[in-house]
């Protein structure tokens, strides 16, 4: 029997692989937001953490997550970066207040249930 057999298998393999996140990350003091897309959110918060990032995140220490949306599909989750990136400060920090509204860092991949 092979994989066939069981197609929950399969389909929760696939339903890991095909996640997309857009993450918004903050400074230690909230000043400096940056938006960002993955598709494995831990590895990326890391790397920004490691100073392997962006240089922008490195040189302004951009490194807590404090937004996150979930997609399953890469061309929804590259629109939704590109339209968040198009906001001003104030709308950015609406959207995270609407789910976080005391700007904690978020450590979803500790989390059991799904996104923000």
């Amino acid at each position: 029997m092979g994989l066939y057999a069981y197609p929950e298998v399969i389909s929760d393999h696939i339903m890991r692989e095909k996640r997309f996140y857009v993450y918004i990350l903050t400074n230690r003091y909230r000043t400096v937001l940056y938006t960002g897309i993955t598709n494995d959110l831990e590895r990326r918060v890391a790397q920004h953490r490691d100073g392997r990032g962006k240089a922008f995140t490195a040189r302004y220490r951009v490194r807590d997550v404090v937004y996150y949306e979930t997609f399953g599909e890469p061309l929804l989750a590259i629109a939704r970066e590109k339209e968040i990136k198009g906001w001003r400060r104030d709308r950015k920090l609406a959207l995270i207040r609407s789910t976080n509204p005391d700007l904690r860092t978020l450590t979803p991949w500790a989390d059991t249930g799904d996104a923000a």
